[in-house]
């Protein structure tokens, strides 16, 4: 164990790598990508003058009590001196608390000019060559983001022409096409009961509720309610997942959630109780023999 602290101790005291504790989340990253930015926060607390103040776990790595899944969009920004977002991005809000927290002015900037509805140009830092800090943001147009196509003329109606006739039987074309595919919502629960030998009061207790899908309709369906913690997004444009969970125990809010979005139920399945005589230390022995786990699939088509 000491041998494992003292070599990060060693990497740490290196003057180009920088092993980062970003609460709980860990990072490997340069002395020279943390100073990027001249005013910035990090380049501070990592200069030379106050690098030996900076707090270490017991790894011996640095210590910072801030978002740990956030901090990657922070590393890149220093990186880059740009920012990319992956799609449906749902923490704009709290990733400018945190550009805010680092003193990092452009890259709130940045993180302004994102909507959750519009494609924006990519908007990239420009560094004074004398300084090194950020002067002014360029925009950088994407391949994606050309131009709208121009709206059709309108026709112009001959006076002996024949009016057009709606054919009821015809259906409607959608306002938009929504993607189809399907969404799996699990929970593991059991039964909180009385105490004091009240053992007809009994609650549906849910310890989490369990999102699986691709994770653009996740992301489209959960919007803010959604927990990407246990699986932050890897870069892939269109990816999987079965780690993402709900920041709520309602299991009917995510139903009227996906039913809001044209999603329906289509299977579902679920175990038994656990009748096992052992108990995990912690757990009421009552309530662990009423553990079940449960499966709602919906398709959207």
């Amino acid at each position: 164990m000491s041998d494992k602290v003292s070599a990060t101790a060693m990497m740490n005291d290196s003057p180009s790598i920088v092993e980062l504790n970003v609460g709980g989340v860990y990072y490997s990253t340069s002395l020279e990508t943390l100073r990027n930015e001249p005013d910035s926060h990090l380049a501070k607390l990592f200069s030379d003058a106050n690098r030996h103040k900076a707090i270490r776990d017991a790894k011996g790595k640095y210590f910072l009590d801030r978002d740990g899944v956030l901090f990657r969009y922070i590393l890149d920004y220093l990186r880059n001196l740009k920012l990319v977002l992956p799609e449906n991005f749902h923490e704009k809000d709290r990733l400018r608390q945190e550009a805010e927290f680092f003193q990092l002015p452009n890259l709130v900037k940045i993180i302004n000019a994102y909507t959750s509805r519009h494609l924006l140009p990519t908007l990239v830092a420009s560094k004074d060559p004398q300084t090194g800090a950020s002067t002014h943001l360029s925009p950088v147009q994407p391949a994606s983001a050309s131009k709208p196509p121009a709206s059709p003329p309108v026709d112009s109606v001959s006076p002996t022409a024949e009016p057009m006739v709606n054919n009821i039987n015809s259906s409607p074309s959608p306002i938009s096409e929504r993607a189809s595919g399907f969404i799996t919502v699990g929970y593991r629960g059991t039964f909180a009961f009385g105490r004091d030998g009240l053992a007809d009061v009994k609650f549906r207790k849910l310890s989490r509720i369990i999102v699986c899908g691709k994770v653009s309709l996740c992301r489209e369906v959960f919007k803010d309610t959604l927990n990407e913690s246990r699986d932050p997004d890897r870069g892939e444009f269109d990816r999987y997942t079965s780690r993402f969970f709900l920041k709520h125990s309602f299991l009917e809010q995510a139903f009227d959630m996906l039913q809001e979005e044209g999603f329906i139920m289509v299977g579902s399945c679920g175990s038994g109780t656990n009748s096992a005589g052992e108990v995990k230390p912690g757990l009421d022995t009552e309530e662990s023999k009423w553990q079940h786990y449960n499966e709602f699939i919906f398709e959207r088509r």
